[in-house]
């Protein structure tokens, strides 16, 4: 359910201790998603100043929406290649239907993860029970020696750990003595901090992966630098310790991500990701003819998405600067 970047967000280089890491701040912009209810989303990954943080290649932060007023969430089936999607709420309640035949609930404090691979589609609409609609969706773009693989899709749900002031769900990946058993195709992290008021955490991490931190509410101070709600800092490899410090008076909410650096170059576009523009228009003309890669949504009242028309230009890949 991406939409093609226009405008690059802002970045803000961190101006703290000369001893700390430097801490890059990505700001959000507004993005409308498509269908016949467009709901709107903060999303701090892709931009122009960053693609990647490890292979967490899209970050789309939404809510709290209340539904009655903006109609909550209600994505048409649509497919997807090359990629996992990952969905984590807050707090509300989302219905997922894919072509594997797959019927969960997505809820606050579980994981669905969704493997793309060569193709699969799916549907997400908010649930008559949802008041309020709040979370984040999140993608992995799979190395090119899983890309094509089996399409799938798994749910679990962390326990809490807690490290200091901090209460931690680990969705994926190890941090915090704590590890999920969800596979990934290339070392991840993704983890849920909840930060107790004027609370400082240190948190051993590992030194191989760069790291984001998605601020939901609160301020923290990730490792010296300032995050407001909505910003992701983002942090290089070589950091072995990540030091969180809740400034504000109230619980702070954080969903932390890493991973090894993503070192190949990736083909982007709309809800496609490949290595080519060929591989991206190969792909929507078989959704376009409603061809088998992508199979079927049953149980979803309503049309299917449509793709929207290819640029006239040759897509591009898209590439990182090079990590600190």
């Amino acid at each position: 359910m991406s939409n093609v970047e226009v405008d690059p967000a802002e970045l803000r280089c961190a101006t703290a201790d000369h001893d700390l890491p430097q801490v890059d701040v990505l700001s959000a912009r507004d993005v409308p998603l498509g269908g016949p209810r467009a709901m709107t989303v903060r999303r701090t990954l892709p931009q122009r100043a960053r693609t990647l943080i490890g292979a967490w290649c899209f970050v789309d932060h939404y809510g709290p929406d209340n539904v009655a007023d903006t109609g909550g969430m209600d994505v048409p089936p649509h497919p997807h290649t090359g990629l996992q999607t990952v969905s984590w709420l807050f707090s509300g309640e989302i219905e997922h239907r894919d072509s594997l035949g797959s019927h969960a609930l997505v809820r606050p404090g579980e994981l669905n993860l969704m493997t793309g691979g060569y193709g699969i589609s799916h549907s997400e609409a908010s649930t008559t029970r949802t008041t309020i609609l709040h979370g984040v969706q999140l993608w992995v773009a799979l190395p090119e020696e899983h890309r094509h693989t089996d399409r799938d899709f798994r749910h679990y749900v962390p326990r809490p750990v807690r490290v200091g002031g901090a209460e931690i769900r680990v969705f994926l990946g190890s941090v915090a003595g704590d590890t999920s058993p969800v596979r990934t195709f290339t070392p991840l992290l993704g983890a849920e901090l909840v930060l107790e008021p004027r609370s400082t955490t240190t948190l051993p991490v590992e030194a191989a992966f760069e790291h984001g931190l998605l601020v939901d509410q609160g301020d923290v101070r990730m490792t010296g630098t300032l995050l407001r709600p909505a910003e992701l800092g983002y942090l290089g490899t070589g950091i072995d310790t990540l030091t969180l410090t809740n400034e504000t008076d109230t619980p702070a909410r954080a969903v932390l991500l890493g991973g090894t650096p993503f070192e190949e170059h990736i083909v982007m576009w709309w809800n496609f990701i490949g290595r080519s523009h060929q591989d991206i228009a190969e792909a929507r003309e078989a959704w376009e003819n409603a061809s088998d890669r992508f199979g079927g949504v049953e149980g979803y009242d309503g049309d299917r998405l449509p793709a929207p028309a290819l640029p006239h230009a040759t897509i591009a890949p898209r590439k990182n600067p090079t990590h600190r």
